[in-house]
């Protein structure tokens, strides 16, 4: 198993989260971006620079990925092929995607898009917080559970 990080837009303290785990339970961790940032020196731990782009990391992950590993990213898109590729994927918040609920995210990310391209207001999302950093630590430690590692 690898957990895969669409690093770009990933909150540092889930980052920081990911390399204590990666290190506690001896799970390989790549953050792949399209620039540059520090990662702990360690064997289990790699970073991949992508080239800029739309998409370009995503790309990458979804090609290297594998069955059992885990994604981290907030891209329903690039959720949406993981869970194709019977791979797991959580965004940063702890929300699991699965078969039943990934096709519905996407359509409302598209249907979003549309008010957006149409000049409605829409708003974001709010400031990552305490809570969503727990949410997350909650979902990755049950997931890892339920994958043998404790």
């Amino acid at each position: 198993m690898k957990i895969w990080v669409d690093a770009d837009a990933c909150p540092k303290v889930v980052k920081e989260l990911l390399f204590k785990t990666s290190l506690r339970l001896n799970i390989p961790l790549c953050l792949v971006a399209n620039s540059y940032m520090n990662i702990p020196f360690h064997q289990l731990i790699s970073f991949i620079k992508v080239e800029s782009g739309d998409d370009v990391a995503d790309m990458y992950i979804a090609e290297h990925v594998a069955p059992e590993d885990l994604v981290i990213t907030a891209d329903i898109p690039l959720a949406a092929e993981i869970v194709n590729k019977k791979a797991m994927a959580i965004n940063p918040r702890g929300e699991l995607y699965d078969e039943e609920n990934v096709g519905e995210r996407l359509s409302m990310r598209d249907f979003m898009k549309e008010l957006r391209d149409g000049g409605i207001e829409t708003g974001g999302p709010e400031s990552f917080g305490v809570k969503d950093k727990a949410n997350f630590a909650n979902t990755l430690n049950r997931i890892l559970a339920q994958k043998g590692f404790k």
